[in-house]
């Protein structure tokens, strides 16, 4: 599905019930920001029109997010509408526009370079000889973290970049019951994905019934099981990936976003996490910055890679090459801010496996029962 003009009805009742409806739509936080983060668009969309339909009258139903979601910042162009008589989930475009994702000119995107292949080849080496707890079937996987997202006025002007503040998630780790998100200053979210929605595949298209989530664990909407079966061979991983990630017009950005998200908030088992790292180096255009921050302030080399104006930043410790956190940066002079803005940060604290969605590891304490134990580690240095 696209913005474009061509393949929209003209039909008056269907452009004024397409006009009605684009009212509803809040307008993109940031621009020229990249789009490929499909499950936050599509969950705030929701949020965002069961806030502003239900004034008018409308029944909608709220609904359960999905099971899997990251501290990323939102991309624009949220390209059709939702929300008459229940939630309608709009499809976003699987490519991008034409010469994203390459070099300026249209060139090819180049290979990563040498040093970040040897980075990452140490990355996997430090990553395979970890010692992490099993995590057992119905229990949760919890993932503290500190996160700042980028937000932009109506009127437009830069981009200004919000205090970091505390997130905690707790996927289970089985899929076989809901998760929890928990972020200072909102509402805790039941994290699930089977909640009905309505499909709107275009404007003036019929809504098709459907669910956020088809049930299927996948790498953009992982359990724990799942990410521990993962293949450790990291050419056959990688394959998996873009697969699973689809293709488009920029699939090298769309596994690397994809391999950036299962190191944010999942707890891949150490053989796993080696292969996750040995796959990133197999993606061209990688590089490495030699010194970034993440959201808590700590210092680190980072494993980066520019597309659409942006560029992504693993950020790890250079002593231990611990996976410390995210940060990405405009490249590009837009809208959103100078070349060198920082859009989006985060900072992952600790991870543990624990027995109830939102029991605090360390506290032996879950909220309104005052019982429970996990057991877990800290990432990276404080």
């Amino acid at each position: 599905m696209t913005t474009s003009p061509r393949g929209r009805s003209h039909h008056p009742a269907e452009e004024s019930e397409r006009l009605e409806l684009a009212a509803l739509l809040p307008p993109p936080s940031v621009p020229d920001l990249d789009p490929h983060r499909g499950l936050l668009v599509k969950e705030a969309l929701l949020r965002e029109a069961t806030a502003s339909a239900a004034p008018r009258g409308r029944a909608v139903r709220s609904p359960r997010p999905p099971r899997w979601r990251l501290a990323r910042v939102l991309g624009p162009a949220l390209a059709c509408t939702v929300a008459v008589g229940g939630v309608v989930v709009v499809n976003l475009p699987d490519s991008v526009p034409p010469g994203a994702g390459t070099a300026r000119g249209g060139a090819p995107a180049t290979p990563g370079t040498p040093e970040a292949a040897r980075l990452l080849d140490r990355i996997a080496l430090a990553a395979a000889e970890q010692k992490q707890p099993a995590v057992r079937d119905g229990q949760f996987v919890y993932v503290e973290s500190r996160v700042a997202y980028a937000t932009q006025s109506a009127g437009g002007g830069p981009a200004s970049l919000a205090p970091a503040h505390r997130r905690q998630v707790w996927l289970s780790s089985d899929g076989s019951r809901p998760g929890l998100l928990r972020e200072e200053g909102r509402p805790d979210s039941v994290l699930g994905g089977d909640a009905p929605v309505q499909h709107l595949d275009g404007p003036g298209a019929t809504p098709r019934p459907g669910t956020l989530s088809d049930g299927r664990p996948s790498v953009g909407d992982p359990t724990h099981a799942y990410v521990a079966s993962l293949p450790t061979d990291p050419d056959t991983l990688l394959a998996l990936i873009r697969k699973e990630t689809g293709g488009g017009q920029d699939p090298d950005q769309r596994a690397f976003d994809a391999i950036g998200g299962l190191l944010a908030e999942t707890w891949a088992p150490p053989e796993v996490g080696a292969a996750l790292y040995r796959a990133a180096a197999r993606i061209p255009g990688v590089t490495v910055v030699d010194g970034a921050r993440d959201a808590a302030g700590r210092e680190g080399v980072a494993v980066a890679r520019t597309a659409h104006g942006r560029q992504t930043q693993w950020v790890f410790d250079r002593a231990t090459y611990a996976f410390l956190g995210e940060r990405t940066v405009l490249t590009e002079t837009g809208d959103a801010g100078p070349a060198g803005t920082v859009v989006g940060t985060s900072a992952v604290l600790a991870r543990a496996a624990v027995d109830r969605a939102g029991e605090v590891p360390g506290t032996g304490e879950v909220p309104g029962t005052g019982e429970g134990a996990g057991t877990g580690e800290g990432s990276g240095r404080r």
